[in-house]
């Protein structure tokens, strides 16, 4: 475990947890995911606590009900758990485990530049990735705009040129102005 403070732009992370409540009292903490490949966490060896900023030796990770367990090196007591309850999990972005063909890092969408596909007109940029229970919505710039995150409408998705291109239903850019 180390003390020093990281200098790292936040934009080099990846968020894969949140600590949650202690559990037991050797220091265990129980965990959100944030991962859809929750067997990533069985190979952790190192990760970065925000709050702190400082990186800290995994001693394992495992499944409880569902729930990511996570024990670190040194967190020996619910005292020492509790201090980490709120901290997010992060690992350097080259960490990240690849994604299957056709899937996408939410964070990859955001400030993506969304283009009709047949005009090329600029309709804006991502601001936000959003889910609410039924398909995922891009928020465009100012919020004004609401894109359904779905093939038929997101046609041409290029994280690596920040580029998405759409075909949007007629009237969808008016349904959705404040």
């Amino acid at each position: 475990m180390s003390n020093d403070n990281l200098t790292v732009p936040d934009s080099d992370w990846v968020a894969i947890a949140i600590l949650g409540r202690p559990r037991g009292v050797r220091g265990e903490l129980t965990a959100i995911s944030l991962s859809s490949h929750p067997e990533r966490f069985a190979q952790l060896r190192q990760v970065y606590l925000f709050g702190p900023g400082t990186p800290y030796e995994v001693e394992r990770v495992w499944d409880h009900q569902g729930v990511p367990v996570f024990k670190f090196k040194g967190i020996d007591s619910m005292t020492d758990a509790e201090a980490l309850r709120g901290f997010e999990v992060r690992v350097p972005k080259s960490e990240r485990v690849k994604v299957e063909p056709g899937e996408y890092f939410h964070s990859d969408l955001i400030g993506c530049e969304v283009q009709d596909a047949e005009t090329k007109r600029v309709i804006g940029t991502v601001t936000e990735f959003e889910e609410f229970g039924g398909p995922p919505l891009l928020r465009i710039d100012n919020g004004n705009l609401l894109i359904p995150f779905v093939k038929e409408i997101c046609t041409g998705i290029h994280p690596e040129q920040k580029l998405i291109l759409v075909k949007l239903p007629e009237g969808l850019e008016d349904v959705n102005k404040l």
